[in-house]
């Protein structure tokens, strides 16, 4: 059973000093019995030197965790400055490279812009830069992409147009389940985006609402990646991710159980029931 939890979910208790990214692992290991975690760079707290990222790498392999993704916040691709481009490329390739350290199975670096659409300078730009990062990713055993996250990474148009210019097994989406621009896109943006996704997040609103919805859309679609808890409210974090985990966990193996009876002869399906 492949879930994984986002160091996202605990920003409320970084901001006040009471986790940091070695705290996160602990609880992910022994708290929460994962082994699997998506490093948010904000739980970094802007550490990128190797001796840092060396010691976050032990941490990660005394306790047997994947590094499902590393998650980028501040290295999009679109600025229309160009300086403050310029410098978000250079933060991306540095992230790159430490989630090359890491071991990161996935890098998500958000395409940047504003609004819901992508003028050509925009596109052509986003999709040479996102070559160039699933080349690297591709050479080295990961995959790079963005978030359905804001601005035109939003809307289901820009998504597929970009995914088909890049054009590389190495490039993804990170698909947080549910969140498009709209309620109509909401629905089909998933279906669209899941055979091209590279990791997942579901969120509370998801959990509560439609997760056996999701999940089996993601399964039906052959994902094959963590199906990732991330809570975002900064309040009561421990138990609202012991809760969202739960869910996860329990509808995954109700459709393991399904999947499984469906293979069983008819026979014995009458005899079990």
């Amino acid at each position: 059973m492949k879930v994984s939890i986002s160091s996202y979910s605990f920003h409320g208790l970084l901001k006040e000093g009471k986790m940091d990214v070695f705290g996160f692992l602990e609880s992910c290991k022994y708290r929460y019995a994962v082994d699997a975690v998506e490093i948010w760079n904000g739980t970094l707290g802007g550490r990128m030197d190797e001796e840092y990222l060396r010691a976050v790498r032990q941490a990660l392999d005394e306790r047997d965790l994947t590094l499902a993704n590393l998650c980028v916040d501040g290295a999009h691709l679109w600025e229309d400055d160009l300086e403050a481009r310029e410098e978000n490329y250079r933060s991306a390739l540095a992230y790159l490279a430490a989630g090359e350290m890491l071991g990161a199975r996935s890098v998500r670096i958000d395409m940047g812009g504003k609004g819901t659409e992508l003028t050509e300078e925009q596109f052509d730009y986003i999709v040479m830069r996102y070559k160039e990062y699933a080349r690297r990713g591709g050479e080295g055993g990961y995959r790079v992409g963005p978030e359905t996250h804001w601005g035109p990474s939003l809307t289901m148009d820009v998504q597929k147009k970009v995914h088909d210019a890049v054009d590389s097994p190495a490039y993804g989406v990170l698909l947080h389940v549910g969140h498009w621009q709209g309620d109509d896109d909401a629905k089909a943006g998933d279906a669209m985006a899941a055979p091209w996704a590279m990791h997942t997040h579901v969120d509370a609103r998801i959990t509560a609402e439609c997760l056996e919805e999701k999940l089996r859309l993601l399964i039906d679609a052959g994902y094959e990646g963590w199906f990732g808890v991330e809570h975002h409210t900064a309040r009561n974090e421990y138990r609202e991710v012991e809760w969202q985990l739960a869910e996860v966990r329990r509808m995954l193996a109700h459709l393991d159980l399904e999947a499984r009876e469906a293979q069983l002869p008819d026979t014995q399906n009458r005899r079990d029931n």
